[in-house]
């Protein structure tokens, strides 16, 4: 053997790293071994560069799984207030963008160091690059697991899946997490991605392609689940903070709800402007940007111009009106995992301690973070869920 330790954990992000610290608080020898050669970059690349760390309001309303309270518990031991309190001690600024989502006032790279300084502190140790081939049980001389790896033969008491999902490949995200645990006869539920773009079939959306970039506030419904934020043109489909929500909601054949005009009542305005003269693509430029009043017109006309809002019956501009507060639209995908900021589904969290993040089959394996099927909402959530996850399991690993 090239080495024995107490705990190897396996994807040094936001929740292999706390974890990491966790238990070298508790005095055990921990290493922690990453594929890539660069440390946390999805930490790095996320909130534009300044890492949405948190939010505020993080409860398990928040939240998605299966198993909807299973994460209640790693939750209430692993608050908002304990991340803020590690960011206070390093002296690291921050501040509430919207909708209780903290963000750094300088770079994420901050939020790395901090967690690097932490482990230091903790004495984890490390190698990376890394690459794992194989997590082989061993159960003998005192140790529970032997790894197979580029650098060398490991034994350990403890391993701890950090891996992460299969959203953003390009910075090394890989389905290890998740062999893992089909090795070991662990359920994995069905995977796919989540907060990411839809996409539509072109004449779902024909002509609304000429105006990408174009953003509106809105409210989004499918599935049960409503959000209100900003919904964006793409040159595919629709993108924005409402509908990077709603996508990890709908399915595909649903339709996306839409009410473009959330605090007004469009029949009561549109029959007060009915002997107007002003076309209706203006008249709805009042509320809607107006590009994309236009483009919406001919669509709900069927390429018809659009004409003077005298020109249209009280009926039909009440239907225009129900068209505002609830346009429909189908989905004919995703973005795929390239552009998902999460993956939905997971090792299936009945599998697991909720109190301890550890397999009840196989004593001594754990996962945690977004390799289990526990998935945020949009906003800081799932890095709190990376924090609460790894909290938990450093308790006991």
């Amino acid at each position: 053997m090239k080495s024995k330790k107490d705990v190897v954990v396996i994807g040094a992000g936001a929740a292999g790293m706390m974890c990491a610290i966790e238990a070298g608080k508790r005095g055990r020898s921990v290493l922690v071994l990453e594929h890539a050669s660069k440390l946390a970059e999805k930490i790095r690349i996320s909130g534009g560069g300044r890492c949405n760390f948190t939010n505020l309001h993080t409860g398990p309303e928040a939240f998605l799984s299966q198993n909807p309270h299973f994460c209640r518990s790693a939750l209430s031991r692993f608050t908002p207030q304990h991340f803020i309190a590690l960011m206070e001690k390093h002296r690291i600024r921050y501040h509430e963008k919207k909708l209780g989502q903290l963000f750094c006032d300088d770079r994420s790279q901050q939020i790395i160091d901090l967690l690097r300084h932490e482990c230091d502190s903790a004495g984890v140790e490390w190698e990376m690059p890394c690459q794992v081939s194989n997590v082989g049980l061993l159960g003998v001389n005192g140790s529970r697991f032997v790894l197979e790896t580029d650098r060398g033969t490991l034994a350990t008491d403890a391993v701890v899946i950090a891996t992460g999902g299969l959203s953003i490949p390009q910075i090394g995200a890989s389905p290890f997490g998740y062999r893992i645990a089909e090795q070991f006869d662990i359920a994995v539920t069905p995977l796919r991605p989540g907060l990411v773009p839809l996409i539509f079939a072109p004449q779902q959306l024909a002509g609304f392609s000429g105006i990408p970039g174009v953003a509106l506030d809105a409210v989004v419904s499918c599935n049960g689940a409503r959000f209100r934020e900003n919904l964006l043109i793409t040159h595919r489909g629709l993108s924005g903070p409402a509908i990077l929500q709603i996508s990890s909601y709908w399915r595909p054949g649903l339709p996306l709800h839409v009410d473009l005009l959330p605090d007004l009542d469009a029949a009561g305005w549109l029959l007060d402007h009915k002997h107007s003269t002003t076309l209706l693509s203006n008249l709805l430029a009042q509320h809607l940007p107006r590009r994309f009043a236009r483009v919406w017109c001919e669509t709900v006309m069927h390429g018809q111009p659009t004409a003077p809002v005298n020109q249209y019956s009280d009926k039909r501009l009440k239907q225009i009106a129900a068209q505002l507060h609830d346009w429909q639209v189908i989905p004919d995908g995703t973005a795929g995992y390239r552009k998902a900021e999460v993956t939905l589904g997971g090792v299936d969290t009945r599998e697991l301690s909720s109190k301890s993040m550890e397999a009840k089959k196989v004593p001594g394996l754990y996962f945690i973070g977004e390799v289990v099927d526990v998935t945020g909402h949009l906003g800081g959530f799932n890095f709190q869920w990376a924090w609460a996850s790894g909290y938990a399991a450093g308790q006991f690993a």
